[in-house]
């Protein structure tokens, strides 16, 4: 036990590291094994996915998608299931980390189980937390139907050795890919900001995310293709060749075997189907919740040997389309003087900004809260109505799936709804990591239906039973404000993360 706590440690070191560094943009090495370019298959035709798109076409236009906001943490985790059980033809997962714990486990058995029955299987991963996986991660490259990809990989696979590279080549190895992505057939997509793990599905015993993901069927999955395409085919991903292991059947499996027993034992999982499944069910109920609209998907490239950052011009643009109200909910949030100007704008110009990120108490990364602090008054003073999500929200019982209780509730989710008619759902943080360090993405969604439902989800969050509004009193001096209780000192769980919050207000600014 002890040798993993040290284990755990180190990671949390190594992973502040990535917190605190600046950003260069220097792909991976030239002599790593790159396949030749490959590209998605066409949209499937068969299958119950794709008549479901069909069917969308055929009434709404070749242009429309259906959509559905995913909420809670067990709808979300279901979907993804459901999703990969349906596909006929292919699925495409890209994500920035994947845990080897009971979600992680779940959703690599159904990945396995859709390239076993044929269906075409591309894994994207971002190398950051795959320390003591590379024999797990070659036998999947050499799976029928299946090959895995990483992003901006280390060449050393040991934690030590991580480290070492990281010292030596820091500008490279902080960059890292935060996209989140599912794509089934070429018509059914997941955006959003829940990485595979336990933390983000409701299943973790420390803490659980509050986060929001994105269903869309249609042309927008053929969009999120492009996307994936775009990262398969890059110079920063390279192939699990690289790993230049030979291949161990009696691994594979005996760890195949540990795998399945895991997932059916795991009382965490229970709330959940552990076998593939038929659901045409649930895809007929879907079918009748979706709200038909346009969209666009778009990403930081990571291309020509650069990492070209057009989110955050992106994300600007849309909040500026405001006119009468701008929901914005967002986990990590530093918005510097240029953040602070739009709000000021838009509220100059008479739109109502409501904002909702993450208190102290709610925060699983104390150092960008000690400088989200600083502009705190300055958004308040722009005319913004600011919120901070309670670390035991009433919605906590959407957030964790029982079994399970976590210590506290953490906000994660990326979203914002303009004049109820679009909707923003992604990977993208407020904050300078996301903007100019890491790639991240989202979808761009035109359907007042859809921007009616997140518009409720986001303003329930907002409800003094979840969150605290954050006032000025006569001074300028900030209070908290929720359903039982005013205070002014800001909400945290405990002693240490006010020590916490006071070490990391002593690092520059300019670093998170």
């Amino acid at each position: 036990m002890r040798n993993v706590q040290y284990k755990v440690v180190l990671a949390a070191l190594f992973v502040g590291l990535l917190l605190i560094t600046g950003c260069a943009t220097k792909p991976p090495s030239e002599d790593l094994i790159r396949p030749a370019p490959s590209y998605a298959k066409a949209p499937a035709t068969q299958g119950p996915l794709a008549a479901i798109a069909q069917r969308i076409a055929a009434r709404h236009g070749a242009q429309s998608s259906g959509f559905r906001a995913l909420d809670g943490s067990k709808e979300a985790l279901e979907w993804r299931l459901a999703l990969i059980d349906s596909a006929v033809s292919s699925v495409d997962v890209q994500t920035y980390l994947w845990y080897g714990d009971n979600v992680g486990r779940l959703i690599l058995e159904r990945a396995v189980r859709a390239a076993q029955r044929g269906v075409q299987v591309r894994l994207i991963v971002d190398d950051l937390l795959t320390v003591g996986m590379d024999q797990l991660i070659m036998e999947l490259e050499n799976h029928p139907n299946l090959e895995i990809r990483a992003f901006n990989p280390w060449r050393g696979r040991d934690l030590g050795s991580r480290i070492a590279e990281f010292i030596a080549e820091m500008e490279r190895l902080n960059v890292r890919m935060h996209d989140k992505l599912l794509i089934v057939d070429g018509v059914a997509a997941i955006f959003g900001g829940r990485n595979i793990g336990d933390h983000y599905f409701g299943l973790s015993e420390s803490y659980n995310f509050h986060d929001l993901d994105l269903l869309g069927m249609g042309p927008i999955a053929r969009q999120a293709n492009g996307m994936f395409d775009h990262f398969w085919n890059s110079e920063w991903v390279v192939s699990a060749q690289n790993l230049r292991l030979e291949p161990d059947p009696k691994f594979a499996a005996e760890k195949w075997a540990e795998i399945q027993s895991k997932n059916r034992a795991a009382p965490e999982l229970q709330a959940f189907p552990r076998e593939v499944r038929d659901w045409s069910a649930e895809l007929a109920d879907l079918e009748g919740q979706l709200h038909v609209g346009t969209s666009f998907v778009a990403y930081d490239e990571a291309t020509g040997g650069e990492i070209r950052q057009h989110m955050i011009g992106e994300m600007l643009s849309f909040f500026d389309l405001a006119e009468k109200e701008l929901l914005i909910t967002n986990a990590y949030l530093i918005p510097y003087e240029r953040g602070i100007k739009l709000v000021r704008r838009l509220t100059d110009r008479g739109v109502r900004v409501r904002i909702l990120t993450n208190s102290l108490a709610s925060h699983d990364v104390p150092a960008v809260n000690s400088h989200y602090q600083e502009w705190r008054d300055d958004l308040i003073n722009a005319g913004a109505e600011l919120y901070e999500l309670r670390a035991d929200p009433e919605i906590r019982g959407i957030v964790e799936v029982p079994p399970v209780q976590g210590e506290f509730v953490g906000l994660h989710t990326k979203s914002a709804v303009v004049d109820r008619r679009h909707v923003f759902i992604g990977s993208m943080n407020l904050d300078p990591r996301s903007s100019s360090i890491n790639t991240e993405a989202g979808a761009f969604v035109d359907s007042p239906g859809l921007a009616a439902d997140v518009a409720r989800l986001m303003e329930r969050d907002m409800r003094p039973e979840n969150a605290w509004q954050v006032f000025l009193d006569e001074r300028g001096e900030p209070y908290w404000v929720n359903s039982e209780e005013t205070v002014t000192q800001q909400p945290a769980r405990n002693g240490a993360q006010r020590v916490m919050d006071a070490i990391f207000k002593a690092f520059p600014k300019e670093y998170y």
